[in-house]
């Protein structure tokens, strides 16, 4: 322990920990730039990470990407377009010939007025179109095509033999006395009640849903939407 002579001031114990902490920080600060010297100091090393840089791109770039679903058009929702309508009925014309009607139960389920029926071309285009993906797409596969076997195409048949496997041309003719096939989409049923069902299941779902009317033509309040309630139980659930 070093003595001090008498009367000799020496640091406070305050002065020897600030002068001891600027030692350790310098010494930390040395240790950083030797070790930013020696990676700057060795090229190898930075061109080697350069270089796996290079080839993860690369690598990325040459991976194929991944192929979107594929999507059909619809018949039922197609745009009023005759022109471009009659070049998907060309196309799917030639895909028939060509794949479905290869197989005999195609040919047994697949009426002559199939072209009458919106429901049987929305079937078939979608099957074209699913066949289409699992051969010829980008993501073409064995599985798809065997899921087209297994399911899409025994469904499709087993769908078109139900609806329209018994029709036939003269169905669609109009004589007196015919009983005509049906055209046009259908109704939606109950759709007056709609406007009462929202009133009630937004606001009181958890009590009775309101009754409905015995006819809506005749019902109280008219034809419209929401004849099937009235303003008392309307208020009732608004508040």
């Amino acid at each position: 322990m070093t003595r001090r002579p008498p009367g000799q001031a020496g640091p406070s114990d305050g002065e020897f920990a600030r002068v001891e902490a600027l030692a350790g920080l310098a010494r930390e600060v040395d240790g950083l730039r030797r070790g930013l010297d020696a990676l700057l100091g060795t090229p190898t090393r930075v061109d080697d990470l350069a270089r796996t840089v290079a080839q993860l791109a690369d690598a990325f770039a040459a991976t194929p990407a991944r192929p979107g679903p594929t999507v059909a058009p619809s018949w039922l929702t197609a745009p009023t377009d005759s022109e471009a309508l009659a070049r998907l009925l060309e196309e799917l014309c030639r895909w028939l010939q060509a794949v479905f009607l290869r197989y005999p139960d195609g040919v047994a389920v697949l009426p002559e007025c199939w072209l009458w029926h919106p429901d049987v071309v929305e079937e078939l285009l979608w099957l074209m179109y699913a066949w289409r993906a699992a051969y010829e797409g980008r993501g073409a596969s064995v599985q798809l095509a065997g899921d087209w076997h297994d399911r899409q195409r025994p469904g499709v048949v087993r769908r078109l033999k139900t609806a329209a496997g018994s029709c036939s041309r003269e169905r669609h003719q109009t004589r007196p006395g015919w009983a005509g096939a049906p055209s046009g989409a259908t109704p939606v049923p109950g759709v007056e009640a709609a406007t009462s069902i929202a009133w009630w299941w937004a606001s009181a779902r958890d009590d009775a849903p309101p009754e409905p009317a015995p006819d809506s033509t005749t019902a109280q309040g008219g034809t419209g939407l929401g004849a099937a309630v009235d303003g008392a139980e309307r208020g009732r659930w608004s508040r």
